[in-house]
């Protein structure tokens, strides 16, 4: 029969001590089993007497029942307390675009809106700890969802005319679709946030991750169907089209943007310092005079939408620009009676040109009307910089220079976007092949000896 001995320790808690021997003879093996309270020496007790005075079963000495036994019951599931708090990718991403230094407050708006609208959608609820959640599988997924798009049933797109019926479509809605499929220069920009968000919870200390689920994912090429698309060349006859069509009071501002390659943002942020003519502004006789244009700022977009004049792109893209005689005559008359700080090209009010109001009052209309009369492609606006290239490329001026001119950080970016377009490099090549040294006929001199080391091994051949 089992025992409770009591004793009292020396901080003054007391100690309840369970003690029985084996098989409940004399002879067994004495055991013994402690305890914080009387209840619980008691019920272990009756344990005991009822297993034949041995242990209880699934009983681990100093330690209780083992995890999932339950006496009386049997096993029953354990639920496992998870290692970590799980991490969800909305947080994560959020705090981590937060938390992103060295890049402008406009940048970080564009961030939170591509969550916002496309990742978090998409990988909101998952727990970037869980590698089963997010694997390159559901990138895959992923990608190819926003290549496709949502159709939309109740406005559904004809086959035939690539059009939907406007029935059915609130307002702002393409007609068609829930979601048009994005571009994929679009997909590979959207991409790239879901990859140095995974590259991110990988690298913490310690890691959230063991990989980067973003890492491998083959994204659509931008130059598959929608090359021509992208950009648009127009011909010297095709640009003088598009400007004769052009409202007048933005004639010369559309020729200095082709003849210069500024970005829109870099045009229409030039100020009459800027300039500086071999003459003074408004001087007459000045068709032949050349000039210099330097980019010091340009407008950059807010986080709440409205502009103010700042650094250009990069600072590579502060650079001096050479004015041809043509450009210089066609600036001049907007430097008259200006002050230092005035802008170069305004409205007819004096302010400058915003993209959205040049964009639908004077650019849409200028390509409607010239399209009319004959011109067969569909410029935007940014167009004229890839135009302004294309000139200088069949004039065959050395990519480093088009490089410097366009403020590009470095000569790949040119030739990866331009590269196409340099054909001249052909007929070098090939004038460099002509100019090698000939070849020597292949060993006819060697076989005309008899007994020669050639004309036996031929002869064994044979």
């Amino acid at each position: 029969m089992a025992t409770i001995e009591q004793r009292r320790l020396k901080s003054g808690n007391t100690r309840y001590w369970v003690k029985w021997r084996l098989g409940g003879t004399r002879t067994g093996d004495p055991q013994s089993e402690p305890f914080d309270t009387k209840a619980e020496a008691h019920t272990f007790k009756l344990h005991v007497e009822d297993s034949g005075h041995q242990w209880p079963e699934n009983w681990i000495p100093r330690r209780g029942w083992a995890p999932g036994w339950v006496p009386g019951i049997g096993w029953t599931a354990v639920q496992e307390e998870p290692d970590h708090d799980p991490v969800r990718f909305a947080d994560y991403a959020t705090e981590f675009v937060n938390s992103l230094s060295g890049i402008e407050e406009r940048t970080r708006f564009e961030y939170h809106r591509d969550l916002r609208l496309h990742l978090i959608p998409a990988f909101g609820d998952v727990d970037l700890r869980d590698v089963t959640q997010l694997t390159p599988k559901h990138v895959r997924q992923w990608v190819n969802h926003l290549q496709e798009g949502v159709p939309d049933p109740r406005t559904p797109v004809n086959p035939k005319t690539g059009r939907g019926k406007k029935k059915g479509a609130t307002r702002g809605q393409r007609t068609g679709w829930l979601r048009p499929p994005l571009r994929a220069k679009t997909i590979q920009n959207l991409h790239g946030l879901l990859y140095i968000i995974c590259q991110a919870a990988a690298q913490e200390d310690p890691p959230l991750r063991p990989s980067n689920p973003a890492a491998l994912t083959r994204l659509p090429r931008t130059d598959d169907g929608e090359g021509a698309e992208d950009m648009c060349f127009l011909t010297r006859s095709e640009f003088a089209m598009l400007r004769d069509a052009a409202h007048p009071d933005v004639r010369d501002m559309l020729e200095v943007f082709v003849l210069t390659g500024l970005r829109y943002s870099e045009l229409t942020g030039l100020q009459v310092r800027d300039i500086a003519l071999r003459h003074p502004p408004g001087a007459a006789g000045a068709q032949n005079s050349t000039g210099v244009l330097h980019v010091r700022r340009a407008w950059r977009r807010q986080p709440d939408n409205t502009f103010e004049l700042g650094p250009p792109k990069t600072k590579q893209s502060r650079r001096r620009i050479a004015l041809s005689p043509r450009a210089v005559h066609l600036i001049n008359p907007r430097l008259a009676q200006k002050g230092p700080e005035d802008f170069v090209f305004t409205t007819d009010n004096g302010a400058w040109w915003r993209h959205s109001s040049f964009y639908n009052r004077r650019w849409v209309p200028a390509v409607k009307r010239a399209r009319a009369l004959g011109l067969t492609k569909k410029p935007r606006i940014h167009d004229l910089r890839h135009t302004h290239v294309a000139w200088l490329i069949d004039k065959n001026v050395h990519p480093f220079k088009i490089q410097r001119r366009l403020g590009h950080m470095s000569i790949t970016t040119t030739m990866d976007r331009y590269g196409h377009l340099v054909t001249d490099l052909d007929d070098e090549l090939l004038a460099a092949i002509d100019d090698a040294p000939a070849l020597a006929p292949p060993a006819a001199t060697a076989i005309t000896h008899p007994g020669s080391t050639v004309q036996r091994k031929l002869t064994v051949a044979s």
